[in-house]
């Protein structure tokens, strides 16, 4: 046989190898119902990313355009009452926090903000704001740019909890963003069986990674869980700064292979791993 042949036909199996779809032959990966290359396995959804990491991709849901508050209300009932000009809202101090009409609970969840120029004050008094998780769970907003305040309390901290790791913060007038992955807490009954997960970017900084929250945010005093849906609304605060959003978006999380929710494996693919 030719060396043209040969050649022809290792070419001809190897184009075989790459264009089969999977395997039926192969074992089965740790704790799942599918093989290592699973040629049943089921092939991810397609979406459209967006143009640039702050614009949505095709299957977000928009929470603020820009142009209105149709998919916000007031938390004391009613229409939101901030001001909407040029492409954000801003707090209307006086007039109360806001929230989302949407609940949802384990999410991708991408918003800008910012302190405008010339904001005076200082520590816990200088554009101060926040973005409540479910209604609950605080990150801090605050100009936190060359001002001090106490760590758990800066921008980006989870509020009386957690600092951010590093601050990445930028000066009054410029948009700042927050990239957040939160896995919504879980309850059984009046039992916590999972706590709420929180992985913050901020201004493409990673500050909090799968840090688990210790329980409903507040001011002085413990953080403790009481049960709740597995959805909430997403609240902003009215702490009587003029603080700017824009461009809110979310994605609902769903698990792998399209389960509803993330199952944390660990200790199904490693059953021998001490558990804490």
């Amino acid at each position: 046989m030719g060396g043209a042949v040969v050649a022809s036909l290792a070419v001809a199996f190897l184009l075989g190898v790459v264009a089969q779809v999977g395997y039926e032959d192969t074992p089965f990966l740790p704790g799942l119902k599918w093989r290592v290359h699973d040629a049943k396995r089921p092939q991810p959804p397609v979406l459209v990313p967006g143009k640039t990491f702050s614009d949505p991709p095709s299957d977000a849901v928009i929470l603020f355009n820009g142009k209105d508050l149709s998919k916000w209300r007031s938390v004391f009932g009613g229409p939101a009452r901030w001001k909407v000009e040029n492409g954000y809202m801003e707090v209307m101090p006086g007039t109360g926090d806001i929230q989302t009409m949407d609940e949802f609970g384990d999410c991708q969840l991408h918003i800008e903000w910012m302190i405008p120029k010339g904001t005076g004050g200082s520590g816990q008094g200088r554009g101060n704001s926040g973005i409540f998780l479910m209604g609950r769970y605080e990150i801090q907003v605050l100009d936190s740019y060359e001002n001090i305040t106490y760590a758990d309390g800066m921008a980006g901290a989870v509020y009386g909890q957690y600092p951010p790791m590093v601050n990445p913060c930028r000066p009054q007038g410029e948009w700042q963003t927050f990239d957040i992955i939160w896995l919504a807490p879980r309850f059984d009954g009046d039992k916590l069986v999972r706590p709420g997960y929180l992985t913050l970017i901020h201004n493409g900084v990673v500050v909090h990674y799968h840090t688990p929250v210790m329980g409903v945010t507040g001011h002085r005093r413990l953080p403790t869980y009481r049960p709740h849906p597995p959805v909430g609304p997403l609240r902003l605060q009215d702490h009587g700064f003029p603080v700017r959003y824009r461009n809110i978006w979310y994605r609902p999380l769903k698990g792998y292979d399209g389960e509803p929710e993330w199952r944390d494996l660990t200790f199904v693919i490693f059953p021998n791993l001490p558990r804490p």
